[in-house]
C-alpha cells in the first residue's frame, strides 16, 4: 500500500522535528533493555528515553546542589 502524497509530506514534515541517536548496546544487554520495557508495559523507545530524562534530572540536580554549595 503507497502513501499518499499527503501522507508522505506529512510524515516528512513530522520527521524532521525528530532528532536522530543510535544506541547499540550488546545483544546480551539489548535483551535485557527490551525485557524490562516490555516488562514496563512500554516501548523501547519511551523505556530508554524515560531513563534518559531521570538521569538528566539527577544529574542537573546534583549539580545545583554543588553550585549552592560553592556560593
Amino acid at each position: 500500500m503507497a502513501l499518499t502524497e499527503k501522507k508522505a509530506a506529512t510524515n516528512a514534515k513530522y520527521m524532521a522535528k525528530l532528532d536522530r541517536i543510535v544506541l547499540q548496546p550488546s545483544k546480551d544487554e539489548g535483551t535485557t533493555i527490551r525485557e524490562a520495557a516490555a516488562s514496563a508495559g512500554e516501548s523501547v523507545q519511551g523505556y530508554c528515553l524515560a531513563a534518559i530524562r531521570a538521569r538528566m534530572e539527577r544529574d542537573s540536580a546534583a549539580n545545583q546542589s554543588e553550585e549552592a554549595h560553592h556560593d
